[in-house]
This record gives C-alpha cells, sequence and structure tokens, in this order.
C-alpha cells in the first residue's frame, strides 16, 4: 500500500516526525507510490512546525495525489485528485474575477507554494474550502456537473495521466472529502502544493535549505566516523 510505503520510507527521510493514524484512509491506487519529496515536506513540516499545529496537507501535481495530516503530525488520509487542466505554477492575474467558463485553457492551473485556507462563503457554491481566495483556488467533492468531463471516471483510474481536467480547483472523492478532509479542515490549515515546473528551492526556499544542511551534516558525519 502507498501508506506502508510512505511510513517506511519516512522512518528514514523525516526522523520519524510523521505517523499514521489509526483510522487514516488510503484510497490510493495498490501499486502507486508516493515521492520521497512529498515525504520529506511533510516530515519538514512537523519537525519545523511549519504548519504551526494546524492540519495540512500535501499535494503533489504530478502524481495527482493529496495527502491530509492532522495538526499532530499524524497521515489522515490519502487520496487521488483532480487538478488544474494547464501545466503551470502560478495563477493569471485576475484569473479569480472570471467565470469558469471565461478562463482561457492556458490558465487553467493549479498553483504551486504554501497556502494559509480555510472554510469561507464563495459566489455561486456556498461555503467552500478555499486553498487560495486570491486565486480563487478550493478544495471540494468531484463535480459532476458536466457529465463528458468524466471526472469520476478520472479521479478512479490508476493512473494520474488523466486527472488534468478543472480550472484550477483540487477535486477529491466525496467520501475522502466528508472523511478526511472535512473534519481535518473545519478551522482552517495549510496547503503545500508542489510546483510541477518550478523548482522545490524556488517555491519552499526553507525546507530546501535545511533539507541540503541536513544532508550535508549527514555527510560529514560519516565522514568522521569513517576516520
Amino acid at each position: 500500500m502507498a501508506m506502508a510505503l510512505m511510513l517506511s520510507v519516512g522512518v528514514a527521510h523525516a526522523g520519524n516526525a510523521v505517523a499514521q493514524s489509526p483510522t487514516s484512509i488510503d484510497e490510493l491506487p495498490p501499486d502507486q507510490k508516493v515521492s520521497e519529496t512529498v515525504i520529506e515536506l511533510a516530515g519538514w513540516v512537523v519537525a519545523s512546525n511549519d504548519s504551526e499545529g494546524y492540519p495540512f496537507a500535501v499535494i503533489d501535481k504530478t502524481a495527482a495525489q493529496v495527502l491530509v495530516f492532522g495538526g499532530d503530525g499524524r497521515l489522515r488520509g490519502a487520496a487521488p485528485a483532480l487538478l488544474g487542466s494547464a501545466i503551470g505554477d502560478h495563477s493569471a492575474p485576475g484569473v479569480a474575477g472570471l467565470a469558469l467558463r471565461e478562463i482561457p485553457g492556458r490558465d487553467r492551473t493549479t498553483p504551486a507554494g504554501r497556502y494559509v485556507g480555510g472554510y469561507g462563503p464563495s459566489i455561486d457554491a456556498g461555503r467552500v474550502l478555499w486553498v487560495d481566495y486570491d486565486s480563487a483556488v478550493s478544495i471540494h467533492p468531484t463535480a459532476t456537473g458536466v457529465p463528458s468531463e468524466k471526472r469520476p471516471e478520472r479521479l478512479a483510474s490508476p493512473s494520474p495521466d488523466d486527472n488534468r481536467i478543472t480550472h484550477g480547483c483540487i477535486n477529491v472523492s466525496p467520501t475522502f472529502y466528508e472523511q478526511v478532509v472535512s473534519s481535518a479542515f473545519k478551522r482552517g490549515g495549510v496547503f503545500y502544493i508542489l510546483p510541477e515546473k518550478a523548482s522545490i528551492a524556488d517555491t519552499f526556499p526553507e525546507f530546501a535549505g535545511s533539507h541540503t544542511t541536513s544532508h550535508s551534516s549527514s555527510a560529514q558525519d560519516t565522514r568522521h566516523a569513517s576516520q
């Protein structure tokens, strides 16, 4: 299972900072792996208290995965996600003020970065969980208003290659949203969205800096131990 792999790698790379909740939910395909970057970033968030005790999520756009952690750092769930149809790590200026049908295809991106989000009102969907209000990116259950988009089928497929279909928002299954996302973020939280074109260093400089330092320290320890 993806969670078992994450935990085993997390022990080596996150200093045991990330643990799995006994009630965590795993919706990832059985053979789908979680990247070491996701594991190391989650471990760093917990070890550095970067989320300040709030729940957080790590979204891997390339793998089309969402991993949700509680404020205690325990993994609450992992699931596939649908993401913006356009490749890119930034939101176009003014895109938040456009109706969905007015957003050009090239601007339908899910931006990368660290966002402090929470529930709030929207113009057309009631109360939603905003990841980034300024760019109008939210996380919500899979939208089914346009059957030809086949969003539930895309979400259920074992490959992430067909998960790019939204206007920029993050879609997860209704079950995962109700059982994991809505309960974890009812008082807000932090969202870390990995880049797909920009570098990790540009997107998460503090994480990248600590990551480089820790690897340098490990190398020095190895040299000292062998002398």
